[in-house]
């Protein structure tokens, strides 16, 4: 496979993008807008680089060894990945030839853009579940929770390895219905790994100030102890693993 993608940038990142040392590649470009966004300088595919998938897989191979021995692989990120759906099923093609563990992650908002094939070179998924309730999902996102929630069903009946993500943004996505609607869905899914409950924070605002875009959530608190408490618990009480 060859072509070429909108490339922010890449590194190597241990326990952050799935299990062990990763080389993480940061995709450009993302359909949504989510106000807690930590990378809004990931937001257009024309801030990107154009690259080959030669190219990356190059950088990839450099890191192939000390990859397999922390008991790593590769990850694509973003931006959201699945806008650009052919570069990602390369590059993932590619890591699989190179005998590297593989991972996506994802919003599922675009989850229909992903192929069976793209799929089949994807051990592990990295899904984001924003929200439950439609119109938190609207307002924190500016998109729909529906193809996120079918991807999610697509991946479970594919038995397909997931870890799912949450922020936790007190006075966006906390309301316990929220929460617990979530988690509801979560208990459904076959092969969910583990949840991650992400807590808010504000380490994207100096990109934002760079930009020069107001940060939304600029006056937002952080979660606090109890609350983290109280999410994860309803995770928890759902039978649902979290880390």
């Amino acid at each position: 496979m060859t072509g070429t993608g909108s490339v922010h940038s890449w590194d190597v990142a241990t326990a952050v993008d799935g299990p062990g040392t990763r080389f993480v590649l940061f995709l450009a470009g993302c359909p949504l807008r989510c106000r807690y966004c930590h990378n809004p300088d990931t937001w257009h595919e024309r801030d990107g680089r154009r690259t080959t998938v030669d190219e990356v897989a190059a950088e990839m191979a450099k890191y192939r060894r000390f990859i397999e021995v922390a008991g790593g692989g590769v990850t694509i990120s973003g931006g959201e990945p699945l806008l650009q759906p052919d570069f990602t099923a390369a590059v993932l093609h590619r890591a699989k030839q190179l005998g590297l563990h593989t991972a996506l992650d994802t919003s599922g908002f675009l989850g229909a853009r992903a192929t069976d094939e793209l799929l089949a070179d994807t051990d592990l998924v990295l899904l984001d579940i924003k929200s439950w309730d439609p119109s938190t999902y609207r307002h924190v996102t500016g998109g729909e929770v529906g193809p996120t929630l079918e991807f999610a069903r697509r991946l479970s009946a594919l038995r397909k390895p997931m870890w799912i993500r949450f922020v936790l943004v007190p006075g966006e996505t906390d309301a316990p219905d929220n929460v617990d609607g979530i988690a509801s869905f979560v208990s459904t899914l076959n092969a969910v790994e583990r949840v991650e409950v992400v807590p808010f924070h504000k380490l994207g605002a100096p990109k934002y100030a760079a930009l020069g875009i107001p940060f939304p959530l600029a006056d937002t608190p952080v979660p606090d102890a109890a609350l983290l408490r109280r999410v994860r618990g309803q995770f928890v009480d759902r039978g649902v693993p979290v880390s």
